[in-house]
């Protein structure tokens, strides 16, 4: 998770706000807030008023974000600062993938101030208690300015710029991902533990080409990461803290199951450890078990509390019988585009590794719901039922992938067909103008919308392995576009295991 400095703002100079978790909220009125839902019309109001907006930005499942619920936003002095001066808008992250990808390293609840303008003021990562919420915002409204904390965003490269990795650059990416693995607890990175499957599967490559060291990196993460399967009810838990394997944050989010699912059922076809298919079985009940829905669709996620803002350590030791006494934790039943498409990806690998027909029916079954649920003219896909923005580029990126993937498991050219519009609708409405990369959300609206490195990797290795199925120019310039923006030093940098991957797979 990311740390936010707050400007310097007299008797606050210095002040840091660290993200102590994930979180966030449905949009809904709370005691004493009435929060708003997000749109132009709230900057308008803010303007006319001389207000400030505050957005409270979460998800649903985060403990976090229900602590500061219960208690900085119950706070009544905090009200009272928020009904004097500011216009309070709550979103729930995983309705909005454009604000969800705008404020990612904030993490959950990410806080962000704004002038009627739609100018960034400040922004803050994670819980803020209510003694510090109660200095905040009272020296934003006494100086309305933009902080440290709002920096110029990163220029993408242009449009017609190095569509190539340079060889130094690749090496230098390849240090830093070997710097960042943590050779005693394994895993990469230091202080959260879950299992990156980027990093994962790049390693995977590089082994079957005779890298011994990589294939060390991938076995021994993949041994770690067993440690946060609920054994219990199956499905993973989405990280742990404290640079260790053993301190766990329960809520169980469909990325984590989908992502999870896929590189264990890709780990078993490649390796055959009977471990990595339990785990990948693990999963799969637990998605039929919580996540999935009647229509053949999956919901978004689990809540990681049993009551909102307790931690539910003790809870997740019980048993199922134990468990279900004391109540199910809640499941966010939004059916989103994106989210199922995810899901039957990951289904569809597991098909390949096993050939359980049953499995394939599942992915099967998911994939025609999003066409007949979320189609969009032209070959693209809607977020949800009704969308306040979009189209979203992540929700027929994520169709699309599946659609190859179902192709390439079955041979039927109509998936084929279906990843072929997907591609063309992402190429006529998410291209950046000017620049490479592909933007994350079509709509027009207050905070103009920018590439985000996970969808650009991930399109750039669905339109080259399409390419390899068509070999329709249309669709490998689909991919150098996505790479272009990927080869720019300070994105690559960011995340070298996906850029790598990326490469590699063209």
């Amino acid at each position: 998770m990311a740390m936010s400095n707050m400007k310097t703002r007299g008797r606050l100079a210095g002040l840091v706000v660290t993200c102590l978790g994930l979180s966030g909220a449905p949009a809904k009125a709370a005691d004493g807030i009435a929060w708003q839902d997000w749109s132009d019309g709230v900057f308008a109001r803010a303007r006319l008023e001389k207000r400030l907006v505050l957005l409270d930005l979460g998800a649903v499942w985060c403990h976090w974000c229900h602590v500061m619920e219960e208690t900085t936003y119950k706070d009544p002095k905090v009200i009272a600062l928020v009904r004097d001066h500011y216009l309070p808008v709550r979103v729930d992250q995983d309705s909005r993938p454009d604000l969800s990808n705008r404020y990612e390293d904030y993490g959950w609840p990410a806080t962000v101030v704004f002038d009627g303008q739609g100018q960034e003021l400040v922004k803050f990562a994670g819980y803020i208690p209510p003694q510090r919420m109660i200095s905040l915002l009272e020296a934003i409204v006494a100086d309305p300015t933009p902080g440290p904390s709002v920096r110029p965003a990163a220029v993408p490269a242009p449009a017609n710029g190095p569509a190539a990795l340079s060889g130094e650059l690749r090496e230098e990416l390849q240090q830093l991902l070997t710097s960042r693995y943590d050779t005693e607890h394994g895993g990469w990175g230091f202080t959260h533990k879950f299992l990156n499957w980027d990093a994962v599967e790049y390693s995977m490559l590089r082994a079957r080409d005779g890298d011994h060291g990589a294939e060390t990196r991938a076995r021994e993460t993949l041994a770690r990461e067993l440690q946060l399967i609920d054994p219990v009810w199956g499905g993973v838990y989405q990280y742990s803290d404290s640079g260790t394997w053993d301190h766990p944050h329960f809520e169980k989010i469909m990325a984590f199951q989908a992502e999870n699912l896929r590189t264990y059922a890709q780990a078993y076809a490649q390796w055959h450890n009977p471990e990595y298919l339990l785990a990948a079985r693990d999963i799969h009940r637990y998605l039929r078990a919580f996540l999935a829905s009647p229509e053949g669709a999956f919901y978004v996620s689990q809540d990681a509390d049993l009551v909102e803002g307790e931690h539910a350590g003790e809870y997740y030791a019980l048993g199922d019988a134990e468990r279900r006494k004391r109540g199910v934790p809640r499941v966010d039943t939004h059916l989103y585009a994106r989210e199922t498409a995810w899901a039957s990806n990951a289904l569809t690998a597991l098909y390949q590794a096993t050939g359980e027909q049953e499995v394939l029916g599942e992915a099967l079954r998911a994939a025609r719901w999003i066409v007949d649920q979320r189609g969009l003219p032209g070959g693209g896909f809607r977020h949800d039922a009704s969308d306040a923005a979009g189209p979203y580029l992540g929700d027929s990126l994520a169709a699309g992938r599946a659609f190859l993937a179902l192709h390439r498991a079955t041979g039927d050219p109509l998936w084929l067909t279906r990843a072929e519009q997907a591609a063309e609708f992402i190429a006529k409405h998410f291209r950046t103008e000017g620049a490479a990369g592909f933007a994350t959300s079509a709509g027009s609206g207050l905070l103009p919308s920018a590439p985000q490195t996970d969808e650009n990797v991930s399109l750039a290795r669905f339109a080259t392995v399409l390419y390899q199925q068509t070999h329709l120019p249309a669709h490998r310039e689909l991919a150098l576009h996505a790479l272009a923006y990927l080869a720019t030093p300070e994105v690559a940098r960011r995340s070298p295991a996906g850029v790598l991957l990326a490469w590699l797979t063209y």
